[in-house]
């Protein structure tokens, strides 16, 4: 099975986090298991030039070609979940003039105001692009829903909501790879912890993270929901096991390569004939020459 096969969510769900073990490591051959940590980052480098390369053909094909399509990568996580390393270690493989990322935090007063699609629709990459979304109009039904800020009529309708966007994005040549980065309780423990320990890591921590542990439970409900309700084939839910970052980030990575592979992306023909211009380039700069010799 591919890794998109076996990280899947089912169209429909249901979906148990708990059967899904977060230090698993689905997809890493038997081959590889003696040594799983060093096999991964060997591929990754492997797959960061294969991402490099079908990037820089979906730019090239906005620029030169009229492309309008362009690819939109959904991040989603509890805290320490990984979703900032995970966006440097993929996204700093490929070239950031074509890259959009984005990281959603508390709404504004301004974004309150509006639908909360709103600010995800300014948000979006534009064709050629590549888009990674760090949180997401998820919030709307994992953060709002938990902390119970909107009544539950209103959460439940946004499930129908974010199906109708997402189609309509397709319908847009928007290619949507949403991922659930799964960690355990233990490993957000963890990393709670060695934020703490590491004077470079405070800026990291929030106190109020502590708070939102005694949550986990109404959380794991509220993304199984999540993940059930707006898994799709237009814009399908991965659950990635996150608690090795290693794997993690090989996961992602493999993920968006294979995604991008589907489009079928071509470099665009020039509208030129290239023997002419070159034939004019050399003839261009031996007359520069003779003029040089000359004067």
């Amino acid at each position: 099975m591919s890794l998109r096969e076996l990280l899947r969510v089912p169209a429909g769900g249901p979906v148990d986090l708990a059967a899904i073990d977060p230090a698993g490591m689905p997809g890493v051959p038997d081959a590889a298991r003696r040594h799983p940590r060093r096999w991964a980052q060997e591929q990754l480098v492997e797959v960061g030039a294969e991402l490099a390369g079908y990037q820089e053909r979906l730019y090239a094909g906005a620029r030169a070609g009229g492309d309008r399509r362009r690819v939109l990568l959904v991040l989603q996580a509890m805290d320490c979940g990984g979703k900032d390393g995970a966006t440097k270690r993929v996204a700093g493989m490929m070239n950031p003039q074509g890259m959009h990322i984005v990281s959603f935090g508390r709404p504004t007063e301004e974004e309150r105001a509006h639908d909360f699609l709103w600010r995800i629709r300014r948000a979006l990459p534009e064709p050629g692009y590549l888009g990674v979304f760090n949180r997401s109009h998820y919030e709307d039904v994992l953060v709002v829903r938990v902390h119970e800020l909107v009544p539950p009529e209103v959460w439940r309708a946004r499930y129908d909501q974010i199906s109708a966007f997402e189609h309509e994005l397709a319908q847009d040549e928007v290619t949507m790879l949403k991922v659930m980065l799964h960690i355990s309780y233990d490993e957000q423990r963890e990393r709670l912890l060695a934020r703490l320990e590491d004077p470079t890591k405070h800026w990291k921590y929030n106190p109020g993270d502590v708070d939102e542990r005694e949550l986990w439970p109404a959380y794991q409900s509220a993304y199984a929901d999540a993940l059930a309700r707006c898994s799709t084939d237009e814009a399908p839910w991965y659950v990635v096991p996150a608690n090795r970052k290693w794997y993690r980030d090989w996961a992602v990575a493999t993920l968006l390569r294979d995604t991008l592979a589907d489009l079928g992306l071509r470099y665009p023909p020039g509208d030129f004939d290239p023997q002419a211009e070159k034939r004019r380039l050399i003839e261009a700069d031996r007359l520069a020459k003779l003029s040089v010799a000359a004067g």
